[in-house]
Formats: C-alpha cells, structure tokens, sequence
C-alpha cells in the first residue's frame, strides 16, 4: 500500500498498491491502470457542502479534516473503546456531554492508534490523501503526531489549499452536491454566476418529507410550503410542491434525485389512501406502519415525477440509522451507527418497473450494502430493464475487496456497460482523488485478469476502463430530457 518510513526513507506511495499480486496479471494492470489514471473526476453521488465551495473555505486544522467529520475514522476507535466525544464530535443532547474541544490532543489520539485501520479502506483513502495531497512524509504515530499536525496546519492555511484551488488539481469536471428540498439553492446560483455551473450541481434528497412518522415531518412540510410558494392543504398540493421543487432543481442543473429509504418497497397507494395517510400525519396520528407504506407510494410517485423533470433516480435502501439510540441522543446522526439489514429488490421494484421499467424517460441507479443481492437480483434486474443501472459499491463496500467481489458478482449476468461507473459518496472533500483511485486500480486488476484468462483483448480491456471511470458515469447521470 505504502511504504513505511521504519526504513529510513521518507513515507511514500507504492506506485503498484490495490494491483494484482500475480505478476503477469500486474503488468497487464499496469497498462490498464495508466490509460485512466489522469482522467477526470466525474463525482456525482457527493455530500460536500456546496456553501464550502461557494466560499471557497480552507479546511481548519487536521483534525477538523480528518478526523472529526469522519464517520468511518470515528466508528473504529468507538469500537475500541473511545467515545465520539473523544474524538471531538460535537454533543446535541441537552445533558452537557463535554466533547474534547483541544484538535491537537484529538489528532494525536488518531495517530496513536494508526494500527487499528490496517487493511481497510480508510487506510488507504487518508495515507493518500496525507501523502500525494498534503506531502507529509511520516506514518502517524505517537512519535511523529504533533510534527504531522504541525506540517498539516500550516499547509492547509495556504491559498493553493483551499476548495476550489483543490477542486482544479484533483482535476473534478463535475461535483454533485446533496441538497434539500427546501434549499433556496442560492449558493448554487452564485457558484453558476462563477462560471461554476456545470462543476458543481445539485441534488434533490426528499427522504424527509417522505417519512411521515417521524419528528421533523410536519416542520418539513411547512418548509416545502414555503419555498415552493404553494400552501399544502392536503396530498395533492403536496405533491405539487414537490414537482416545482424538482423542476427548480432541474433549471439550478441538477441531474438526479436521491432516496435512502430503508426498504426498496415501490408499491402505489390508491390517491385517497394516501391523502387520508397525509391528514393523519399533519394531525400527528400515524403509525409506523403507514408511514412506511407511504414512503413506498413516494418512490412510486418519484419515478412518475422523473418523466417530466428528467432526473435520474437514486435508490440506496437496506441501512437501519442511528442503531444506537443512546449515541444518536448524545451525539446526533452520521456517527458511525447506522448498520446494514438484508433487503429484497425483485418484488419490491416490480410496480414501480411494471408501470415505467421500459420507458425511454426513466432511469433508476440501484444501490445496495447487502452484496447477497448482487447476484441474485441486482445483476438480473439490471441485465435487462434498459431504465436500470447499478450503482457502484457503496459505503461498507468501496473497499479493495468490495469493489473486486462487486465486478465478480454482477459482470456476468450485467456486463460492464449496465452498471454506472464510479460513484465516490463522500462527504470528506480531500479524499476524493483516492476513491477514484481505488476503484481504477481495482478495475484494472479485474480487466487484467479477463485479459491474462484470454476473456478480454488488452485494447478492450483499456476501452472498457476508460468508459467505466469516465464515460459511464456521465451517461448514467445525464438528464433524461437532455
């Protein structure tokens, strides 16, 4: 992966790691690996704050970047023992949970323990970063943290390190930023007003306003209102609130809209089951049960929606948030504490398939963390509805091994040209070089094998990872009325 400093040279990136260990094979990947590693970035499935890019922020001190923000970082060391306010994550609880507000004693409690990401893929997403980013040339240790910390501080303070001065050298042709439905998108229009706005897009994420049970609901829907300029009295205002927002969206450039639901349920409600459900929700009488239900009728309605609009439909279910309710009281969401459950695709997308499976106006990017599926129904799914894509590994599996069992499970019954490229889904800004890193390197061990197997020509090979890094996910997320 790299190689260490214990030799008395300067810590460095090994210009062969994440390729095959077999040696033809690695030479084959090699080949392959050259033909995409300076293309550009096309990240369309992103959470970076675009206020941050507007302003075109620094990024404080080290552990504001690294560690802090970092729900992966920081579920390791909770499993080791630590508390989230170890680690400087800000408490939310009205108990007075005094979180550790001293960013050098956070960052050192982080390199003391350096060890524990061995073989994972934070490993290597922060080793890059550190390294090809931000030039520092020790492995952290108790030894080296503070000399770390101090090279850290003083490089991010500089102007060539800032967002957009990165956002060039990373070589990033388009981000996709995570938006709600009631955003003004205002900082999207000045970003535009930049000459931005074909780099920086945004995206429509409803989940809230889909989930009637819960707390925010009714204050979402007073949002969704306002913003829209139409007042919701029942279902079907609602509705077209929603449809203005999505077609605001669509005019500021987005290309696609994103759902994280728990479960992959499409089944439609008759229109009065679904306002009589709304009503009852708006006097605070739901139960779980029909809230689930109609969450379920919203993807439906979503991907009627996306007929006029031309968004691109995201689905990313199967992920129990908060597992931890003491966590989630203390500290608030995006933790480390959401954990994966098995899901099913096959019979919960088929109304929604059935109703616009087949029609050239649709798209629908499929996402999983439960990699059982793969195989027995995404691949399938994706292998013949011409509106279905599959997303790349996602969350627990954009990892070396994640991403090699992926192309395992689902080339042969999908191919490569149904799938939609890489997807990075990160809101840590500095690591998005490395993920698409990764996952070129990890391709390419793939193609090499086909190739060494005598299954691929080196030039194919070649094609099809150019496509997978860059073509694909522009054609995947291209506007569907474009």
């Amino acid at each position: 992966m790299s190689k260490a400093s214990t030799t008395g040279t300067a810590w460095s990136l090994d210009p062969d790691r994440a390729l095959p260990a077999e040696p033809r094979q690695r030479d084959i990947a090699r080949a392959v690996y050259r033909a995409t590693a300076e293309l550009p970035i096309v990240s369309m499935h992103g959470h970076v704050a675009v206020e941050a890019i507007l302003d075109n922020q620094s990024f404080g001190d080290p552990a504001e970047l690294f560690v802090i923000p970092d729900h992966y970082l920081v579920r390791m060391l909770v499993s080791q023992g630590y508390s989230p306010a170890d680690l400087g994550v800000p408490a939310v609880d009205a108990s007075g949970t005094a979180s550790e507000t001293d960013h050098r004693k956070i960052w050192r409690l982080f390199c003391e323990n350096w060890k524990l990401f061995r073989g994972t893929p934070t490993r290597y997403w922060i080793e890059h970063a550190l390294i090809d980013v931000f030039g520092v040339t020790h492995v952290p240790s108790s030894e080296h943290a503070d000399e770390i910390y101090d090279h850290l501080l003083a490089t991010l303070a500089l102007p060539e390190f800032h967002i957009r001065s990165l956002f060039d050298r990373f070589n990033i042709e388009i981000l996709s930023t995570t938006d709600a439905p009631e955003s003004d998108l205002a900082a999207h229009a000045a970003l535009a007003a930049d000459g931005w706005g074909e780099r920086v897009v945004p995206t429509f994420r409803p989940d809230a306003l889909f989930y009637p049970h819960h707390a925010t609901w009714r204050d979402g829907i007073g949002r969704l209102s306002a913003r829209s300029g139409i007042e919701i009295t029942g279902y079907e205002s609602y509705l077209d609130a929603l449809r203005k927002r999505r077609f605001a969206f669509a005019e500021a450039g987005a290309r696609a809209s994103d759902h994280g639901h728990l479960l992959a349920d499409t089944t439609p409600l008759a229109a009065a089951d679904a306002g009589r459900i709304f009503d009852a929700a708006r006097r605070g009488q739901i139960s779980q049960g029909e809230s689930h239900a109609f969450a379920a009728n919203m993807l439906f309605e979503t991907a009627r929606m996306s007929l006029d609009d031309g968004l691109v439909m995201q689905l990313h279910p199967g992920v129990l948030r908060n597992h931890s309710d003491a966590n989630f009281t203390a500290f608030g969401a995006d933790t480390g504490f959401d954990i994966p459950i098995p899901i099913e695709f096959t019979r919960s997308l088929r109304p929604l398939l059935e109703e616009f499976g087949l029609d050239p106006r649709f798209r629908m990017i499929l996402f999983t963390i439960d990699e059982d599926v793969y195989s027995r129904e995404l691949a399938p799914l994706a292998g013949v509805y011409p509106s279905v894509r599959l997303g790349a590994p996602w969350w627990f599996l954009d990892s070396p091994g994640g991403m090699a069992r992926f192309r395992d499970l689902v080339t042969e019954t999908a191919g490569f040209y149904n799938t939609s490229g890489f997807v990075d889904d990160t809101r840590a800004f500095a690591s998005i070089p490395a993920r698409h890193d990764l996952a070129r390197r990890v391709d390419a061990g793939y193609l090499a094998k086909l190739v060494a197997e005598h299954r691929l020509g080196l030039d194919e090979a070649v094609e099809t990872a150019i496509d997978l890094a860059y073509n694909l996910p522009l054609q995947s997320y291209a506007r569907r009325d474009s």
